[in-house]
């Protein structure tokens, strides 16, 4: 089966907002084992989305539309989507009241045109997950076709453009409502590895016999993962692992095998599994040891504990974070002496500064240069991070056992250099926290 997806919103055109939605629904859709060739972005214009999706229709089994179910008068999908299946639309009594009752639940009046909402075409049915007022759509109908003239079935699916509702209905009902229609028994089934401190050419270059190995199974018809790579940025590089199996079972054991062959040739290098972060991967670390953070943060401004703070339940461990930007603030504060702060030895006083004023068993710091500008002689991207590491329990007192600090010239902009800072940073200490080997 060939899935299209329609991502519709003059926004899109724009750039005002990013196309997350299709590249999210690319993936799952791959990950389900349905076959999907083309995307396309449409702006808020009836006649253009209607020839958008016949398109689509022409060439494919299924589209899914993501966008343009709000209440406005530019919201054109369901219209768009009546249009094309040649029928009217409808009120439901139902997804009025549900839509009604939302508004009522959060003590807000609603206005009258959000029961554009509960509007579908003739022959069409609501997606059961409804985390917001637009309800998704499901819309069969039929096609000739080209080769023999005969009716094919086929079948358009509208989810709104907000990413977290859109991924509840494509995750819920649209994905598994796919694989009935294209008749697929088969689970497919995949977990990233998230990995940081090589580059996707050496990771490639170390698994490449693992993946050759993997191709003569797989030739031979063995029960064998895929192995892909993703390079994602500031939060590392992804391996991903695929296993197509004839049940759950049978895939998670063929996904448990690989990752296990592939953590141990890739090493400490893995951090994390699938939603895990750098942050959390440390935190982990620290509470297993009995452990509390405390920060000392000069270009970074603050983003190491923005982001570690993201992390659920951070509070058993974080202690907080000492934004010292000014140099004032790192000497009188942290306790950093008179002098340049753009140096590995400003870094490594800020670590012990931060453990020593936060009360906390082990500090971290980062100070450099994010740009535009050259500081203290360093041009942008120069950057000192260091880690002070006591005992658990030593609650900053007493000296650390271990002090270590490391330069780095990272790339990019202001905003990717600080970026860079924190996942180095945070880096830098897992790698002192891990068992030794």
């Amino acid at each position: 089966m060939r899935v299209e997806v329609v991502a519709v919103g003059t926004e899109l055109l724009l750039g005002q907002i990013v196309d997350s939605n299709s590249s999210w629904i690319g993936e799952q859709l791959a990950l389900a084992g349905l076959d999907s060739y083309f995307q396309t972005k449409v702006g808020d214009n009836l006649g253009r989305i209607v020839e958008v999706i016949e398109l689509a229709l022409a060439r494919s089994d299924a589209v899914i539309c993501t966008g343009g179910l709000g209440p406005t008068q530019d919201d054109l999908t369901r219209e768009a989507i009546a249009a094309v299946m040649g029928v009217s639309l409808e009120e439901s009594e139902e997804a009025a009241e549900r839509i009604i009752s939302m508004f009522a639940g959060r003590g807000r009046g609603m206005p009258m045109n959000n029961l554009r909402q509960a509007m579908k075409p003739v022959g069409a049915e609501f997606i059961a997950e409804q985390p917001g007022t637009a309800p998704g759509l499901i819309c069969p109908l039929s096609r000739p076709d080209p080769l023999t003239g005969e009716p094919r079935s086929k079948v358009i699916y509208a989810v709104p453009g907000v990413p977290w509702e859109m991924q509840e209905m494509v995750s819920g009902t649209v994905l598994a409502d796919l694989q009935r229609r294209a008749g697929l028994t088969s689970v497919i089934a995949s977990r990233t590895l998230r990995t940081w401190g090589e580059s996707e050419s050496r990771l490639a270059e170390l698994l490449a016999e693992r993946m050759d190995d993997l191709d003569r199974r797989a030739a031979l018809g063995e029960a064998a993962a895929t192995i892909a790579f993703l390079a994602s940025g500031v939060e590392g590089l992804k391996v991903r692992l695929t296993a197509k199996a004839s049940s759950e079972a049978e895939a998670a054991a063929v996904l448990a095998a690989e990752e296990e062959a592939v953590r141990a040739i890739l090493g400490p290098t893995v951090f994390g599994v699938d939603d895990d972060t750098m942050e959390s991967a440390v935190l982990d670390l620290l509470r297993r040891r009995g452990m509390t953070l405390g920060v000392g943060e000069s270009l970074t401004g603050g983003m190491v504990g923005s982001r570690i703070c993201d992390v659920p339940g951070a509070s058993d461990v974080f202690r907080g974070s000492v934004v010292s930007y000014a140099s004032e603030v790192k000497f009188d504060l942290l306790g950093v002496s008179e002098g340049p702060v753009v140096s590995e030895e400003a870094a490594r006083e800020m670590a012990l500064g931060a453990r020593r004023v936060l009360r906390a068993d082990v500090g971290i710091a980062a100070t450099g240069v994010a740009g535009p500008d050259r500081q203290e002689g360093h041009r942008p991207g120069t950057v000192f991070l260091a880690v002070a590491i006591g005992s658990a329990g030593s609650a900053g007192v007493g000296d650390a056992d271990l002090v270590d600090s490391v330069a780095l010239t990272l790339p990019g902009r202001r905003r990717q250099i600080r970026e860079y800072s924190v996942i180095s940073l945070l880096a830098l200490l897992r790698r002192h926290l891990l068992p030794a080997t």
